[in-house]
């Protein structure tokens, strides 16, 4: 029989971290949908290991970690590419983000997803998260050496898919 303290701790860490969970989730996979399935998958793991979890040093540490491996291992999964409609969905707007530079967050967001999930999930942790290097690949369970090295790849790519002119529009300059 679960223990009920046990049970009451995990449901007050996921309820005070639901809102981070779902705003990286959905950074990384670009989709409110998905990021609710990937906040829930992760979340459940986090239940059925909640007694091992919880004893870690860092607990969001070792959350976020299972949160980026689920995104990351989901493109393995032959199931997380059906997609059953009636009819083309149509794309959600995030109403509770607006912002000046929807266009662009939009570029960025194609641009990012032809990339190797891997790539995508050192950038978004890298530079929409502000991870360091280091937490980065603790988070990847990899070699600083490869975040850096997968880091400068990702980029790279995301130039040649932006191209110059449209990255110096991000950049600041003038449309």
């Amino acid at each position: 029989m679960p223990d009920r303290s046990s049970d009451d701790d995990y449901t007050e860490y996921v309820t005070a971290r639901l809102h981070t969970l779902h705003r990286l989730a959905f950074l990384l996979c670009g989709d409110s949908h998905r990021a609710d399935d990937l906040v829930q998958q992760t979340i459940t793991n986090l239940y059925v290991h909640w007694s091992r979890a919880s004893a870690a040093s860092n607990l969001d540490a070792y959350v976020r970690t299972m949160l980026v491996r689920s995104f990351i291992d989901e493109k393995r999964r032959g199931w997380s590419r059906v997609r059953l409609f009636a009819e083309t969905p149509q794309q959600s707007v995030d109403l509770a983000r607006p912002g000046p530079n929807v266009e662009d967050r939009q570029l960025l967001r194609d641009a990012l997803t032809r990339l190797p999930r891997r790539q995508q999930a050192v950038l978004v942790l890298r530079f929409l998260c502000d991870m360091s290097v280091a937490e980065t690949a603790e988070a990847l369970n990899c070699s600083e050496g490869n975040i850096k090295s997968q880091t400068s790849h990702g980029l790279a790519a995301i130039r040649r898919v932006l191209g110059p002119h449209t990255l110096a529009l991000l950049a600041g300059g003038t449309r």
